[in-house]
């Protein structure tokens, strides 16, 4: 049976390229980059030019490139690392109600740390009001975090914008940059974020490396303790081969950002359209202009989201429901209800992901075979209008 992967804001396949030049450092490289020997300072040349191609591919300098284990990580280091460095300057942070959990999560921690955190609302189409950005502003802010673009739904948001008005008050500015990586033009040089977190393993790269950007100038606290490295920001040994897994992965997303993304916005559009023709009751969660070009979410009526993924895994097409990282969770996404999407209409959303191995025909393909998972399971569901007749 053919396999059609569609969850590539999950995960992305680790390109080949990236993984030749890891194996070659698994195989050839055996020192710590913080020995001072030959082979230490070898290990360390690879980590310096692996910094010095994802510091090219956002606009950054090099030593503002922090290596961390993941987004996860990088988000926690940079708001975290932001409201400990601050605390005696004010405990108030500005959020908003759709970002990630590895966002919300850590303002909550922080709340009950005696921080306080707004959470702003977000249209219908899943966009947050700069003007409410800036009305939440208060003396005691120290601390503004909003994601460039949403995992689920694809939105992104205007912070551009954002990122002004928080210099504009003086307030620190971090985004949460790591579905944009490698997928829209980012640059820290037009968005002047304090802050940004990306992730390796969103752009083709290896899963356990992330990379949080730190303006020069800009002081974080530590999450851990226990060594010199990453400018003292991230102590441990560095993970050599992920990194320099990471920077030829950003190497070649760059080359390829302008094409690739053409590519897949056609995709994605094909695939939309077949939906609609094919499909009755349909509803497109997010802001139709301001999408990333490979994500597509859907919400199908009268059916819940579960079944389908089990029908279309039945015919080989792996896709989600969301975020990969709340897939257990039984509730409606907080992404889509935050946007207003009724908790039945929610939970019958599905997330296309598209990525550079998706062709045109696995998008037909995809089409056919959603047509008729949605069709029968509507012919058994209790809530199809037909059947409660």
């Amino acid at each position: 049976m053919e396999k059609i992967y569609l969850d590539n804001n999950a995960t992305t396949p680790v390109r080949k390229e990236v993984l030749e030049v890891m194996f070659d450092l698994y195989r050839g490289v055996p020192g710590n980059p913080s020995s001072i020997h030959f082979f230490g300072r070898q290990a360390r040349g690879y980590v310096d030019e692996a910094r010095r191609k994802v510091a090219s591919t956002i606009g950054a300098e090099p030593s503002e490139i922090i290596f961390t284990g993941g987004g996860t990580e990088a988000d926690n280091l940079a708001i975290q690392g932001i409201a400990f460095s601050r605390q005696e300057k004010g405990n108030h942070i500005i959020t908003q109600a759709t970002e990630h959990n590895a966002v919300l999560h850590v303002c909550r921690f922080l709340e009950e740390q005696g921080f306080e955190v707004t959470y702003l609302p977000v249209s219908r189409e899943g966009l947050v009001d700069p003007a409410e950005v800036e009305r939440s502003i208060r003396p005691e802010t120290i601390l503004i975090t909003v994601m460039t673009a949403n995992n689920e739904t694809g939105v992104i948001q205007p912070v551009e914008e954002i990122g002004e008005l928080a210099r504009v008050h003086r307030v620190p500015f971090h985004t949460d940059a790591i579905q944009a990586l490698g997928k829209i033009p980012f640059s820290v040089q037009a968005l002047k974020p304090d802050l940004a977190s990306f992730s390796a393993h969103k752009v083709y790269g290896p899963k356990g490396v992330g990379v949080l950007y730190i303006r020069s100038g800009t002081r974080v606290r530590p999450l851990v303790y226990g060594g010199h490295h990453e400018g003292g920001n991230r102590p441990g040994t560095e993970n050599v081969a992920g990194i320099v897994g990471f920077g030829r992965a950003c190497e070649l997303a760059i080359d390829e950002l302008e094409t690739e993304g053409e590519r897949l916005r056609l995709l994605r559009d094909r695939l939309r359209s077949g939906i609609l023709e094919k499909i009755p009751n349909v509803k497109r969660n997010g802001a139709p202009d301001l999408l990333l070009p490979n994500t597509l979410n859907m919400s199908f009526e009268f059916v819940e989201g579960e079944g389908i993924l089990l029908g279309l895994e039945t015919e080989g097409i792996a896709a989600s429901t969301g975020s990969a990282c709340t897939s257990d969770e039984p509730e409606p996404s907080h992404v889509l209800s935050a946007m207003g999407v009724p908790g039945v209409l929610a939970q019958g959303s599905i997330r296309f992901s598209l990525g550079r191995e998706n062709t045109r025909k696995e998008i037909d393909y995809t089409i056919t075979i959603l047509a008729g998972v949605v069709r029968r399971l509507r012919e058994i569901s209790p809530f199809h209008p037909e059947e409660g007749s």
